[in-house]
């Protein structure tokens, strides 16, 4: 524990000591670089993230690719409010300020987009980690309910956006880690005049550290832009193909014993998952006249799916697509827009045990979001927005196995009113002060819509909640300093949980109302080239407390209220340094802290606190005016800490067996590559 507080404490002496620097040589133009201004499109009109009326966060391209560039949750980790529970390659869950802790193995309480494509499914399911993050050039992120602007989501919502290059350049890179892990990758953009085209090409391939742990995942992504004077015509096209064993969760006795050794039954059927996904689209960007614009996106999604499970062995897929359009307005004083986003897709899914058939079946899923917003800036200080959105939501499910029993049936939901009110007052470039009251909702996942029998559950309801957030920003010193600190309450009603039937087969419920509440905090620091300090560096600091409680839960008769709410940790510290002590030299650094969190609903079983770290050094080699290459290496939990990353939430023991709660993370583990970049001037 020693050995935390001192690495915190370095770091906040570092903070210090950049600021007390900066203070003293704030005037010393020729010491000083200033950070750019950022602009952010998520809440739907290009505003500066210092004017926005709500907790937003961004990350460029150079901090989105942290550490080894695979893992999306070192990613995520540099935000305050996201936790990322890290299973194995097939099995992650975003959790977003409390919200979505509770679902199994994945994530459905987050909207996210790629360029403007919806690339949640229908069914609420989110996987912005199977994007190669060479892919991405920028992040946004809006935290807590945000369904007045796009729809489902109640944790929030996740904005992805590939490279925006301008020339003509190439990118590949190489390389090798433990665990026989190999990724190689080639990226390529070209400009000629209005036309803008970008692609990447990515594959890797480990042998992971668990039995059973075996993975490897090709993927294309590719957009472009051809503009002219009046209109902008873009296209995003993304292919993947994952194949990804499972070792699944394991018991206590087996997590502290033997961590490398999978789940017993998925070891036994080398369960796997596999899936092909395609997504396509193209938006029509039309500046009807100085004032007016309208932006349409149509797209298509084909994701095709088999996972071989001890239980059971799944196949299915789903062929959908939809469209979103936007008509806004624009002048000085004020913002107004209104759109619409349908998206349908027909699932299909068959089950069968033994090659003999179980069940088969067909649904179809349509999400409408009627959406509209304003924005007012009575001054220049004030910037004032007020919106929301009206969403509906159907299903449709057709019984194709008729042998068990005819199980069609229709779920038409109610429509659902998400209004949204946000207030932003910024007196000074130095300082803004913001909040924020909006309503959110998400809808059941396939699993808890559908009862054991294959029945539709018509007393399922959706998950909705109210967030009141407040906060500020700061930036000084010529923006080398910002500084922001939020805190929120959201209240949530018809809580939609997992009610476990068997070990590995479970249903949803509606089990009552909890509370989240919680600060975030983050402060980025550059400290420049000055006489006392060697080189430049970069410091990301950030912390989260929050609060999770049930208010109103029984479950199984059994009352939980006052209980915290599992899987979720109520402390979370993160930092990030980059140092350059040499122009072309390069040390990154990454500390977590991950307090406890419980693993049942009673508040019984803990997962401990932990603390890792992760070193990664790298050598810029300029081989012509034209580009370089770069030698880097790194290590991986260099404390050799053993935790878990994510845990299975109410795991229930069957027979003699222990109930399997523990995902085991990595030990030391170590990479090393070699990055080559070539730009035509």
């Amino acid at each position: 524990m020693n050995v935390k507080k001192h690495f915190f404490i370095l770091y906040a002496f570092f903070g210090v000591l950049s600021s007390f620097a900066q203070g003293i040589n704030k005037d010393e133009s020729d010491t000083t670089v200033y950070l750019n201004e950022v602009i952010v499109n998520a809440y739907q009109i290009n505003t500066r993230q210092h004017q926005v009326p709500g907790a937003i966060s961004v990350l460029s391209g150079e901090e989105i690719r942290t550490t080894d560039g695979n893992n999306f949750s070192h990613t995520l980790h540099t935000i305050p409010g996201i936790f990322m529970h890290s299973g194995t390659y097939a099995t992650s869950r975003i959790v977003i300020r409390g919200v979505g802790s509770r679902t199994p193995y994945n994530t459905n309480r987050i909207k996210s987009y790629l360029n403007d494509i919806p690339i949640t499914s229908s069914d609420g399911i989110s996987t912005p980690e199977d994007i190669d993050l060479m892919g991405i050039g920028r992040m946004e992120v809006i935290k807590g309910p945000a369904s007045a602007l796009y729809g489902s989501g109640l944790g929030g919502n996740i904005n992805l956006y590939t490279p925006n290059i301008s020339g003509n350049n190439a990118e590949a890179l190489i390389q090798y880690g433990s665990f026989y892990t190999i990724k190689a990758a080639a990226g390529a953009n070209y400009s000629n005049g209005n036309l803008n085209l970008w692609g990447n090409l990515s594959h890797i391939h480990s042998d992971g550290y668990r039995e059973n742990s075996r993975h490897k995942r090709t993927s294309l992504l590719s957009s472009g832009m051809w503009q002219q004077e009046h209109f902008s015509l873009e296209y995003t096209l993304m292919l993947i193909d994952l194949n990804a064993q499972i070792p699944s969760s394991i018991s206590k006795t087996l997590y502290e014993t033997n961590p490398q050794a999978a789940a017993t039954n998925w070891n036994e059927v080398e369960g796997y998952k596999e899936y092909q996904r395609a997504i396509a689209g193209v938006t029509l960007t039309n500046r009807l006249t100085s004032n007016w614009n309208n932006k349409c996106t149509v797209c298509g999604r084909w994701p095709d799916s088999y996972e071989r499970r001890p239980f059971n062995n799944l196949d299915d897929g789903t062929s959908g697509g939809g469209f979103r359009n936007r008509l806004s307005y624009h002048n000085s004083h004020w913002d107004a827009l209104v759109g619409f986003e349908w998206v349908n897709d027909a699932y299909h899914w068959q089950m069968d045990l033994d090659d003999v058939l179980i069940n088969k079946n067909r649904e179809t899923r349509n999400n409408y979001n009627l959406f509209g917003m304003v924005y007012l800036r009575p001054t220049s200080k004030w910037n004032i927005s007020i919106g929301g959105a009206v969403n509906r939501v159907n299903y449709n499910l057709i019984d194709l196995y008729s042998e068990n029993g005819d199980q069609s049936g229709k779920r038409n939901f109610p429509a659902i009113f998400s209004p949204r009110f946000g207030v932003n007052y910024a007196p000074s470039r130095l300082f803004a002060f913001y909040g924020s009251v909006g309503h959110g909702f998400s809808m059941p996942s396939p699993e808890e819509t559908l009862l054991p029998e294959g029945d539709i559950n018509n007393d399922l309801e959706p998950e909705q909640g109210i967030q009141y957030e407040l906060g500020t920003r700061v930036n000084l010193f010529k923006n080398t300093t910002q500084f922001e600190v939020s805190a929120y309450r959201i209240d949530l009603t018809n809580l939609l949980v997992t009610k476990r039937l068997t070990q590995d087969i479970f249903t949803g419920i509606n089990a009552g109302k909890t509370k989240h509440w919680g600060i975030e905090f983050m402060v980025k620091q550059n400290i420049f080239k000055l006489p006392s300090f060697p080189g430049c560096m970069d410091v990301n600091v950030n912390y989260t407390w929050s609060s999770n409680i049930f208010v109103d839960f029984i479950n199984n008769e059994q009352v939980f209220d006052g209980n915290k709410l599992p899987g979720i940790p109520s402390n979370v510290a993160n930092s990030f340094i980059k140092w350059k002590p040499l122009k072309r030299l390069s040390l990154d650094s990454q500390f977590q802290f991950v307090g406890e969190q419980f693993i049942d609903d009673a508040n019984e079983k803990i997962n401990d606190s932990y603390f890792i770290s992760n070193l990664r050094v790298a050598y810029r080699f300029p081989y012509s005016k034209f580009g370089y290459f770069e030698l880097y290496a790194g290590i991986l939990n260099l404390g050799n800490t053993h935790y878990s990353p994510m845990i299975t939430v109410n795991a229930v023991a069957f027979g003699n067996a222990e109930p399997r709660y523990y995902y085991p993370g990595l030990p030391r583990h170590y990479y090393g590559g070699v990055r080559f970049n070539l730009n035509s001037q």
